[in-house]
């Protein structure tokens, strides 16, 4: 397959056709159907709400886990897992969050960022000393790297690890927070810098907790996922042998942030999950409820938040599917703007929805015995996990910018202006794909998506023209830039399940349908993020809040 580096190829108008023709969704659905049976069971016989009154999970439960597989999803088989491909893994993830996210969180930590750096990154005698104690639940994983004062800037955590002098041991000192599964684990992949003079040059520790100097503190009271386990921990003088570092010294960032796409495309698997439970109670709430004389799905208000669900989860679906190919294509490989792209649109439109739900409801939505109130909580911090929405609403665009500025800096004199110069005049230029499309529905999609892509070439020079070194604090210009991109990649993604579909001899015409009103919104995006200069109410906010009273 031709290389990945899908979007900064697109804003450059290259369709990559391998890419493109290469979706492909869950297609192991026995195994998945079996495994959303045994969870089923599971959570009737320890009722997720019982959970969460006790504040944890049972030990009992987490073992009927392991027995029934949840634990080794990932997992090759050669080390006791099942090894299903990331689109099943995705596919379960969706179904269990649309049942219940909170008791689910325990097994999804533990795969999606627990043990993927060991699964990715760990030698032979890593992955059979600790994956065969994971696929069981033997040995619960979980990934420890934000920090008090560090969260998404992940380069600067104050963790440290200095070889000892006998050159055994890392000594490790540090605390890292809100670390999920904290209190169920046994291993954790821990993050520490190894120089101090460069942030960034960092470790990747595979850390048993019951190693001396391990210390973790009590579960934090939480909003939602209560049943999960969120705690502090410390780590002081803690010998960790060097064979239990993954990679090699100073891989430790790029191994945080490659896993980090897991857990993003985890977060996006989640989010559909929620859309489509969702969606399934507003249709049938909105049947079953009379007002005025009328079922209340025959308003238009009602109407509006159905589509909009359906129409997002068709989205969802399409952009983590898409995704998920990059990485099955090229584990080690970082597709840090799609992955990027699927967590903002997933969870920050995921909430949206579940907000309509709960106003399609009604007042029955405000009590606590049905399931919105809940649901609502559980989900709320997936606009945190992995990175907050305003971090995902810049860095995107950042790092497509650092694209262009590292060419610009590689090249001498007068041969950089023409550089820049080739690019804006580019950016002009029709762009052509060879991918074609017959119905016309999908061929204005594909005209939305070019035209975006030209703009955000322009974007790209000019954010570097105009704000060279401070382009980091033009956040509205790199929100408006990060819009674009998101819109493009949700039709671009959703014309390849489409074309996947037609080929299966499986296109809908629903689907279609539903494109069509995805792009209207995709056109209003557009007219809003195009503009270069920030707009009135943004110059506005920056001459008010300086003045405000403290």
């Amino acid at each position: 397959m031709a290389s990945i580096d899908f979007m900064n190829r697109f804003y450059r108008g290259v369709m990559d056709e391998s890419v493109f023709r290469s979706y492909r969704a869950s297609e192991n659905l026995q195994i998945v159907e079996e495994l959303l049976e045994r969870y089923k069971n599971l959570i009737e016989a320890y009722s997720p709400k019982d959970m969460e009154e006790l504040g944890g999970i049972p030990d009992d439960a987490l073992k009927k886990m392991g027995e029934i597989g949840l634990f080794g999803l990932s997992v090759p088989e050669a080390y006791g897992g099942l090894g299903l491909d990331l689109w099943d893994q995705l596919k379960i993830v969706e179904e269990m969050a649309g049942l219940d996210m909170s008791a689910a969180l325990v097994f999804l930590a533990h795969l999606f960022i627990g043990v993927k750096g060991i699964e990715l990154f760990g030698t032979e005698e890593q992955k059979a000393r600790y994956l065969v104690p994971a696929a069981k639940g033997d040995m619960i994983f979980s990934y420890a790297l934000t920090e008090p004062k560090i969260g998404s800037d992940a380069r600067h955590i104050e963790t440290r690890a200095e070889l000892s002098a006998d050159g055994n041991h890392y000594i490790l000192n540090g605390v890292k927070t809100y670390i999920t599964n904290a209190n169920y684990a046994h291993g954790m992949t821990v993050f520490a810098q190894m120089d101090p003079a460069k942030p960034g040059v960092m470790g990747a520790f595979i850390v048993e907790t019951g190693w001396e100097g391990v210390r973790i503190g009590a579960d934090m009271p939480k909003m939602g996922l209560r049943s999960s386990s969120t705690a502090m921990v410390r780590f002081e003088n803690v010998a960790v042998p060097v064979e239990n570092l993954l990679g090699i010294p100073g891989d430790g960032y790029s191994i945080a942030m490659t896993v980090l796409n897991y857990g993003r495309l985890g977060l996006m698997a989640a989010s559909s999950g929620v859309t489509k439970k969702s969606f399934q109670d507003m249709r049938a709430r909105a049947q079953s409820r009379i007002q005025f004389g009328a079922p209340i799905e025959t308003f238009q208000l009602i109407q509006e938040k159905i589509v909009r669900a359906r129409a997002y989860s068709l989205v969802m679906e399409a952009m983590n599917y898409f995704s998920a190919g990059l990485l099955e294509n090229d584990p080690h490989h970082n597709p840090v703007i799609e992955t990027s792209h699927c967590k903002l649109f997933g969870t920050t439109k995921a909430w949206e929805v579940l907000y309509d739900a709960l106003q399609v409801a009604g007042g029955s939505g405000f009590i606590s015995t049905q399931p919105y109130e809940k649901r609502m909580r559980d989900f709320r911090v997936t606009t945190i996990f992995e990175g907050t929405t305003e971090i995902h609403s810049v860095y995107p665009a950042l790092f497509a910018i650092g694209r262009v500025a590292r060419e610009f800096k590689a090249r001498r004199g007068i041969d950089r202006w023409k550089y820049l110069l080739k690019e804006f005049v580019m950016s002009f230029a029709p762009v052509k794909w060879e991918i074609s499309f017959s119905d016309r529905t999908l061929k204005r999609a594909a005209r939305l998506a070019r035209a975006n892509a030209r703009t955000i070439r322009r974007m790209q020079v000019f954010g570097l023209i105009e704000y060279g070194t401070e382009i980091g604090g033009r956040e509205y210009f790199l929100r408006r830039m990060t819009t674009l991109s998101v819109y493009s990649f949700g039709l671009i993604a959703v014309l390849a399940k489409l074309e996947a579909d037609r080929r299966a001899g499986r296109r809908r015409a629903e689907d279609i349908m539903l494109l069509s009103y995805f792009i209207e919104e995709a056109r209003a995006a557009r007219v809003a993020g195009r503009q270069f200069f920030d707009t009135r109410r943004e110059r506005l906010i920056g001459r008010i809040f300086p003045a405000l009273e403290r």
